[in-house]
C-alpha cells in the first residue's frame, strides 16, 4: 500500500464529507447524512475517486475501535442507575427481543440458523452517534423519552462487545464442544486482558503521572489515552478478539481514574474525526446501482425495520412504565440500524456467514434507516401526541393516584401546583416550605421523585400533567399558581396549554431549559418564564462584579 496514496484517499473522503455535511446542515438536515452521501459519491461504486478504498476502510475500522474507547470513557454504572431501570433492563430486553424477531423473520425467509442470528444481531443495534446528536441539537435529551433513548443506547453500546464475539464464533466450524471451547477461550482472553489493563491503569499509570511535573504537562494524559486505546486494540487482535473490545474495556477503566475528565475533553475533537471518517467509509460500502435495481426489496426491508423496531422499543418502554406518548417517542427515535451494525456485517461477510448480495442489502437498508433518522426524531413529539390522543379516545377517563396527605382532592383551593420534582422543583418547594407548605401540591410522573416529595411532607399526585384529566383532578382553576419545572420543552408546552384551556386566569410560571424555547412557552400561555441561560448569565455577571469590587477595595 502506498502511504501517500492512502493519505490522499482519506483527504478526498474527508473533503467530500466537509462539503456535503455543510450542505446538509444548511438544508436543516443532519451532517451525518452528508458524510454517508460523501462516501457513496466518491466510493468505488460511484465516481471511484479512491483507488485505495480498502485501506481507508481499514483506517476507519481503527477509528471504530477508538470511538468505542471514547464511549467507554463516558460509561459508568452510576450513570445507568441515574437513568433508571429502563437502561439496564429495558436495553437488554430490547436487544434480545429485536435480535430474536429479526432472526426469526430471516430464518422464515430461507436463511440458515447462523446467518439468521447474525442478521438479528445486526438489526438489534441503533445509532448512538446519530440519535444522541439529534436529541442534543433539539434540546430533547433532558425529556423523558430522551432519557429513555439514552439508557437503551448505552446498553446497546455495551452489547456490541458480546455480539461481536458471538458473530465471530458462529463462523467457526466444528462440533458444539469445539464452539463452546472457542467461546470459553475468548471469554478467558477477555478477562485476562481486562485484568492486565486494570493493573496497569489502577497502579502503574498513577505512579507515572502522579508527579507534579506530569500534572503540569497536558500532553501526557493525551498520550496516555492514545497509547491505552491503540495498545488495547492491538492486544485484543493478538488474542483473537475483536479489536473494538480492548479500547472499550480500557475506556471504562480510565473513566474511573482522576484523569478521566481531562482525557474526555482532550479526545473530543478526535472523536469528531473518528465519527466523520467512519460514517464516510460506511458510505463507500454502498452500491447505488445494486440498490436501484433492487429498490422494492430495499424499501420493504427498511419499512419492516423501522416499524418493527419502533413497535418493540415502544413495548419495552411501556413495560418499564412509560406513558404511551413517551414510549412511542422513544420507539420512533430508535427505529434505525446503528453504526456498529456495519462492524457486525463486515465480520459476518468476512467469515462467510452472509453472501455478497445479502451484505449489499444489509448496507442499503441500514443507510436507508439512517437517512430517515433525522426526520423520525423530528416527528417523534408529534407522533407521541397523536398516540396519546388515540389511546384516550373512547377509553374511560383515568385519574391520577390520590395524594397520600390527609387533605382530600375536592378541598383543593388557593393552592400552588408544582409540576415536576427534579432539582428545580425541589428548590421551589424548599423556598416555600416555611410559610406555604400546606398549599404545595406536587405532580410527578416518576415514583422516585414522588417519594422524595413525600419525604418533604408534601401532597403528591402521581400522573402525567400533559393529560387534561390530571389537570382537572388538580383543580387548576382554583389554584393560586401553577409552576412548571419539567425540562422537556415539548411536555412543558403541552402542560401550559392544558392549564390555560382549563384555567384562563390562573398564573403560570414556567422554566425554560434553553433560551430558544422561551417564547414558545410564553405563546403557550405562561405569564412568567424563567430562562435558565439568561439567569446563568445574570448570576455569572453578578459574581464577576463582586470579584472586581473586592479587588478594588483591596
Amino acid at each position: 500500500m502506498d502511504l501517500w496514496t492512502a493519505l490522499l484517499d482519506v483527504l478526498i473522503l474527508l473533503s467530500a464529507a466537509l462539503v456535503l455535511g455543510t450542505l446538509c446542515e444548511r438544508l436543516k438536515q443532519s451532517a451525518l447524512l452528508g458524510y454517508l452521501l460523501a462516501g457513496m459519491l466518491v466510493g468505488p461504486n460511484a465516481l471511484n475517486w479512491m483507488p485505495n478504498h480498502e485501506a481507508v476502510v481499514k483506517i476507519a475500522e481503527l477509528g471504530v475501535a477508538l470511538l468505542l474507547f471514547t464511549i467507554g470513557l463516558e460509561f459508568s454504572w452510576q450513570r445507568l442507575r441515574t437513568i433508571g431501570p429502563i437502561a439496564l433492563g429495558g436495553g437488554t430486553l430490547q436487544v434480545l427481543a429485536t435480535g430474536a424477531l429479526a432472526a426469526g423473520v430471516a430464518n422464515t425467509c430461507g436463511l440458515d440458523t447462523r446467518p439468521a442470528v447474525a442478521i438479528g444481531a445486526i438489526i438489534a443495534l441503533s445509532s448512538t452517534a446519530c440519535v444522541l446528536r439529534l436529541l442534543i441539537a433539539r434540546s430533547e435529551i433532558d425529556g423523558i423519552y430522551g432519557r429513555n433513548a439514552l439508557g437503551i443506547l448505552l446498553l446497546q453500546d455495551i452489547a456490541v462487545v458480546p455480539l461481536v464475539i458471538a458473530v465471530s464464533m458462529m463462523s467457526r466450524e466444528g462440533s458444539r464442544a469445539d464452539v463452546a471451547w472457542e467461546v470459553t477461550r475468548a471469554l478467558l482472553a477477555a478477562v485476562l486482558m481486562a485484568g492486565v489493563l486494570y493493573v496497569l491503569l489502577k497502579y502503574v499509570v498513577p505512579r507515572l503521572l502522579g508527579t507534579d511535573e506530569a500534572a503540569r504537562n497536558r500532553e501526557l494524559p493525551i498520550l496516555l489515552a492514545m497509547i491505552t486505546a491503540v495498545g488495547a486494540a492491538w492486544a485484543a487482535h493478538q488474542l483473537g478478539l475483536s479489536a473494538a473490545l480492548g479500547p472499550f474495556i480500557a475506556g471504562m477503566l480510565l473513566a474511573e481514574s482522576p484523569y478521566a475528565a481531562q482525557i474526555r475533553g482532550d479526545v473530543s475533537s478526535l472523536r469528531t474525526l473518528f465519527v466523520t471518517l467512519f460514517f464516510s467509509a460506511i458510505g463507500t460500502l454502498a452500491d447505488p446501482a445494486w440498490t436501484w435495481q433492487h429498490w422494492p426489496l430495499v424499501l420493504v426491508v427498511v419499512a419492516a425495520i423501522v416499524i418493527g423496531k419502533s413497535a418493540i422499543v415502544t413495548g419495552v418502554a411501556l413495560i418499564f412504565r412509560s406513558t404511551i406518548a413517551h414510549a412511542v417517542a422513544t420507539g420512533v427515535c430508535l427505529a434505525q440500524v446503528g453504526e456498529f451494525s456495519f462492524v457486525l456485517a463486515e465480520i459476518a461477510r468476512e467469515n462467510e456467514l452472509i453472501d455478497a448480495d445479502l451484505f449489499k442489502l444489509v448496507i442499503a437498508a441500514t443507510i436507508g434507516t439512517l437517512f430517515l433518522t433525522p426526520y423520525l426524531v423530528a416527528a417523534a413529539p408529534a407522533l407521541a401526541t397523536l398516540a396519546r390522543r388515540l389511546s384516550t379516545r373512547g377509553a374511560p377517563t383515568s385519574t391520577p393516584q390520590a395524594p397520600e396527605a390527609s387533605e382530600s382532592v375536592s378541598s383543593l383551593h388557593d393552592h400552588v401546583v408544582l409540576i415536576g420534582f427534579g432539582p428545580a422543583g425541589r428548590r421551589v418547594a424548599e423556598a416555600l416550605l416555611t410559610r406555604h407548605k400546606s398549599r404545595i401540591v406536587v405532580v410527578e410522573l416518576r415514583r422516585k421523585s414522588g417519594d422524595i416529595a413525600r419525604d418533604y411532607g408534601l401532597q403528591v399526585f402521581t400522573g402525567d400533567a400533559t393529560h387534561h384529566e390530571v389537570l382537572e383532578h388538580l383543580h387548576v382553576e382554583h389554584a393560586r399558581a401553577v409552576v412548571v419545572t419539567v425540562p422537556d420543552p415539548s411536555a412543558a408546552r403541552q402542560i401550559i396549554a392544558g392549564v390555560r384551556a382549563l384555567a384562563p386566569s390562573t398564573p403560570v410560571i414556567a422554566r425554560a431549559r434553553y433560551h430558544v424555547y422561551r417564547w414558545e412557552l410564553i405563546l403557550a400561555g405562561a405569564e412568567i418564564v424563567i430562562d435558565e441561560e439568561d439567569q446563568v448569565g445574570v448570576r455569572v455577571a453578578a459574581a464577576v462584579r463582586r470579584l472586581l469590587r473586592g479587588a478594588e477595595d483591596r
